[in-house]
């Protein structure tokens, strides 16, 4: 059960050039953990938070030598009963797993079946676990996300203005990413471009599902086939646009789902997949290219493919 505690000073913290840039709702959230987002909004809206003495809407935006006045709040303790060891196998497993890192990133492949981070009936995930792993680390972040059982390259920023240098690649579609995905049946090659609004959809069950609408966002895939097989294909999926789920229904909406999607596959061909050792998604991000947040310098990261999806290929090789 989580302690709580009382912080009876009042706090005068002055933001440096790695702080600035973020909304004062998002910096309290993170200074401090614990308090209800209500009550954030609740401090800033009251005239309770200052900054440079001057009361703030909670969509202001911090600058470097601001200095911002935070009242005394009741902060829940972090249970650390719950946050991951470092020493747990799963989490020390993703020290092998890491591609690249310096002071500015993290570039790491990352496995399947973990989430990117916790919440939702998960425990902790991807992030929580990298903090785990470097607690002297004061900033770690997303740059962006895969899905639970997607593996592959997945980019975690140590730096505030490294993260927000890479969002703005992003936003400008200005980073590349590469996935590889088995698909069933023959990919046709003039299959090159896919085209589709993509809507998100909770069904009765709860299920959130997406779904190609023409009330969806715009959405585009460019697609290329690296192997053929004789009730598949290895195609290597370049998302132009960044929706979610969209190689995976834009795969689905072409005819040639991906194996062993649990959401939009189709259950004779995954047992065809399974059958030849194929235990999870078949999709993986095989290579990210951005430019460094610090150097400037392109980098192109590659994640080989798991060993169990390298034997899935070899296994639709051989005949009979």
């Amino acid at each position: 059960m989580n302690k709580e505690t009382v912080s009876t000073q009042v706090q005068l913290i002055s933001i440096d050039e790695d702080g600035a840039g973020q909304r004062i709702d998002n910096f309290l959230l993170a200074k401090l953990k614990g308090v209800p987002k209500s009550m954030i909004y609740r401090i800033v809206r009251k005239g309770e938070v200052r900054v440079n003495k001057k009361r703030i809407k909670p969509e202001y935006k911090l600058a470097a030598g601001d200095e911002v006045r935070v009242p005394p709040v009741r902060v829940a303790e972090k249970d650390y009963r719950t946050a991951p060891s470092a020493n747990l196998n799963r989490v020390a497993q993703l020290e092998d797993r890491i591609l690249f890192e310096d002071k500015q990133i993290i570039v790491l492949n990352k496995p399947a079946g973990i989430a990117v981070h916790g919440g939702s009936g998960v425990d902790y995930g991807v992030i929580e676990s990298l903090r785990s792993l470097r607690p002297t680390c004061k900033f770690l972040e997303l740059v962006h996300r895969l899905d639970r059982d997607t593996s592959g390259v997945l980019l975690i920023a140590k730096k505030r203005m490294a993260l927000r240098h890479l969002h703005d690649q992003l936003r400008n579609k200005q980073m590349q990413k590469v996935y590889q995905a088995l698909v069933r049946g023959q990919w046709q090659e003039h299959d090159r471009v896919v085209k589709a609004p993509l809507l998100k959809i909770t069904l009765k069950s709860g299920e959130r599902i997406v779904r190609v609408n023409s009330e969806g966002k715009p959405s585009e895939t460019r697609f290329r086939v690296l192997r053929r097989f004789d009730e598949a294909s290895l195609v290597e999926a370049s998302p132009v646009t960044g929706r979610t789920h969209q190689i995976r229904v834009h795969c689905q909406y072409q005819g040639h789902p991906i194996a062993c999607d649990d959401k939009y596959s189709e259950q004779k061909f995954d047992d065809a997949m399974r059958a030849k050792g194929l235990q999870r998604l078949f999709l993986h991000a095989a290579q990210l290219t951005f430019t460094h947040p610090e150097s400037e310098t392109q980098m192109t990261v590659q994640a080989p493919l798991d060993a169990d999806l390298t034997a899935v290929l070899d296994a639709l090789e051989q005949k009979g």
